[in-house]
């Protein structure tokens, strides 16, 4: 929801910029940076090519860089994740997404404030790490009563649960990733259904008292 909440925040009455993310006749679109090609990374892709942004992804796998060129051939620049490579992309940016997920570890501070000082006036940062504690130095976690807040006149979007504003739809996509799992417990026991398959297997956090 990076690329829906990003544009809202770029307007004029929440503090950004007031320019559109796809452009119009005569006016370039936008440069949306992501920061993170996971999941959430891949999906922001879309909707910003969707709302016909320039992307650009940085992440430090390399398999990451095929599944992202694969589907997205000479549309979206893939680049290795290093400190200049942000310093570089984010002087021309517009929207900032930080979608750095780190599985059971605190994200990195990727982006320090010395960064956020060279972003121009307006951009608005989307910081979807942010209950992993943020891979931006100047995030800090807000909500939807307050969603958003200015550090060297940048927009920071930190909000801890984005999903909450379209509720039936997180609601029913997480009911319809969640139930084959939930079936499948209640049809084979816990113990054949771990052990039929590898995935729920690592879902398993403790047993008999012990945290696996």
């Amino acid at each position: 929801m990076a690329i829906q909440v990003g544009p809202h925040h770029r307007k004029k009455e929440q503090g950004g910029s007031g320019v559109l993310l796809g452009g119009v006749t005569g006016i370039a679109a936008t440069r949306v940076l992501i920061i993170g090609g996971d999941v959430s990374g891949i999906n922001e892709v879309r909707m910003a090519m969707v709302m016909e942004a320039k992307v650009a992804v940085l992440d430090r796998s390399l398999g990451r860089f095929a599944e992202l060129d694969m589907p997205f051939v000479g549309q979206v620049n893939v680049l290795l994740s290093t400190v200049d490579a942000i310093v570089f992309h984010v002087i021309d940016a517009g929207l900032v997404v930080g979608a750095v997920l780190v599985p059971v570890a605190a994200a990195p501070k990727l982006v320090i404030e010395d960064i956020v000082r060279t972003m121009r006036p307006g951009l608005v940062i989307v910081d979807i790490a942010i209950d992993q504690g943020s891979c931006f130095e100047t995030s800090k976690p807000t909500s939807h009563d307050a969603p958003n807040y200015k550090v060297h006149d940048v927009v920071h979007y930190c909000d801890t649960n984005i999903p909450v504003a379209v509720s039936p739809t997180s609601t029913f996509a997480l009911n319809n990733a969640t139930l084959p799992f939930t079936l499948a417990i209640a049809e084979q026991g816990y113990r054949e259904a771990l052990l039929m398959d590898p995935h729920l297997c690592m879902g398993l956090h403790m047993h008999r008292s012990a945290v696996t």
